[in-house]
């Protein structure tokens, strides 16, 4: 269940669907310190301990993520700790690098000057990520939004290697390429923008609006979002799906007692490829990333 909201439209709101979602029986939520919606998430985590929706906070899979200000190996604790509070918990069972980039160390900020993106300095960050495992603030650690580059260079140096790279992935931008090397190196992939995120800023209806997954779902009597989130379930990937709807909620549950065809895997492989989301914001002439396909180590 994922908690990142285009527009925050207030912390109770967020507590109550989170709440709905641990009663509808959702178990691994995903957050982040950008999100701004730690505390809420601790609230309903709280709430459902107290009102017996779950008996423990073990029956949750809580994760967690390093944002760029804090990309430092001085601020990887007490960043970690910070989210801990916001929680309110003694840990967390996945904490995240959210974007292999660093700010300028000073106030917490979503975007920072063009001038204040730094290169992130793996060795000392990574390991600063792998103290906060040895201490038992975090279960496991991993990544988000890296490529096979990327992790190949962080690898080189980590005593503990990544456990997850978080994506974008979807029928409409597969990552084969990623997928491949991750599984060759024991990195579970773990898939956001499922549904292409419709609906935000930063979305697309490539998904929604596919006519090839429209067919698939219609002779399959299932939905646009249940035949995405099957395949890409498919592929061995994990994935992370937002609905404060009760009724999506529980749809989005639905993929796991069905397959699809041969036929339709082969539709599916044949869908036009393109990535939704952007790294415009870590993208500066001065900075580590002078292009999108640069930070993404893709050919322009």
């Amino acid at each position: 269940m994922g908690t990142v909201e285009n527009l925050i439209e207030g912390t109770e709101r967020m507590k109550l669907a989170l709440l709905k979602a641990i009663e509808v029986g959702y178990r691994h939520f995903d957050t982040a310190a950008v999100y701004q919606t730690e505390e809420p998430l601790g609230e309903a985590i709280a709430e459902a301990l107290q009102i017996g929706l779950i008996k423990s906070r073990d029956e949750l899979f809580i994760t967690s993520k390093l944002w760029c200000v804090d990309a430092h190996p001085d601020r990887v604790l007490p960043a970690l700790r910070n989210s801990l509070r916001n929680l309110k918990l003694e840990y967390l069972d996945l904490y995240l690098i959210h974007y292999p980039a660093s700010f300028k160390p000073g106030e917490f900020v979503v975007d920072a000057p063009k001038d204040e993106i730094l290169p992130m300095d793996y060795r000392s960050v990574w390991a600063a990520m792998e103290e906060c495992q040895n201490l038992g603030f975090t279960k496991s650690i991993g990544v988000s939004n890296f490529s096979c580059k990327k992790l190949q260079e962080l690898m080189a140096t980590a005593n503990i290697p990544p456990v997850v790279n978080q994506v974008e992935m979807s029928p409409t931008f597969q990552q084969k390429n990623l997928r491949e090397y991750c599984k060759a190196n024991n990195i579970m992939v773990t898939a956001y923008s499922v549904l292409g995120s419709k609906g935000t800023y930063w979305g697309s209806n490539a998904i929604m609006g596919s006519e090839v997954l429209h067919q698939i779902a219609v002779a399959r009597g299932k939905s646009i979002a249940q035949v995405s989130m099957r395949w890409v379930y498919e592929q061995g990937v994990s994935l992370i799906v937002k609905s404060f709807n009760e009724e999506r909620m529980r749809e989005n549950f639905k993929i796991f007692d069905w397959e699809l065809t041969a036929e339709d895997l082969e539709k599916i492989g044949e869908i036009p490829q393109s990535r939704t989301i952007s790294a415009d914001f870590l993208v500066s002439a001065s900075g580590p990333f002078k292009s999108s396909e640069e930070f993404w180590d893709e050919k322009a």
